[in-house]
């Protein structure tokens, strides 16, 4: 196992058990509502603490119920999962693409094969300079030609 993989399952490990021990251990045995969020939490601690109170703002929204307010919440975590993960994936992706246009890059200045075009099927030998590093016919093959003279 590598040294990334234990790490991980490490983690794991400790999310499960702070997730579990709390309802193993009863720990919210002797509240009405054992795991209420920190804004019930708060609201009470402000009441306890000066029960003329009266708060600035009212929401905008109240959901009818509990559940209801717990499956918006859901909705949102499960939203803002989805484009952290969208985020990371088009990351990685341009990560690639600069691998591959480099690794494209580097084949073509060495001067290895030919090219053909996508839009045309001509063929063409690369004009690459040795010495540069560069290669004019790297656009073509990032447009969709092949490399070698085989089709991609």
């Amino acid at each position: 196992m590598s040294r990334n993989a234990k790490i991980n399952t490490l983690l794991l490990l400790i999310v499960a058990a702070l997730a579990v021990l709390p309802l193993a251990l009863g720990l919210g045995d002797h509240k009405e509502e054992p795991f209420t969020g920190a804004d019930a939490e708060a609201e009470t601690a402000i009441t306890e603490l000066r029960p003329d109170y009266e708060p600035w703002f009212s929401p905008l929204y109240e959901p009818p119920s509990g559940e209801i307010e717990s499956a918006l919440f859901a909705l949102q975590a499960a939203l803002g999962a989805g484009v952290l993960a969208y985020y990371f994936g088009v990351r990685r992706g341009r990560r690639q693409g600069a691998a591959r246009a480099e690794a494209a890059g580097a084949a073509g200045a060495e001067g290895q094969g030919v090219k053909t075009a996508a839009a045309g099927g001509d063929v063409g030998a690369s004009t690459a300079d040795p010495g540069s590093g560069t290669d004019s016919g790297a656009a073509e093959s990032r447009a969709g030609s092949s490399v070698d003279g085989q089709d991609a």
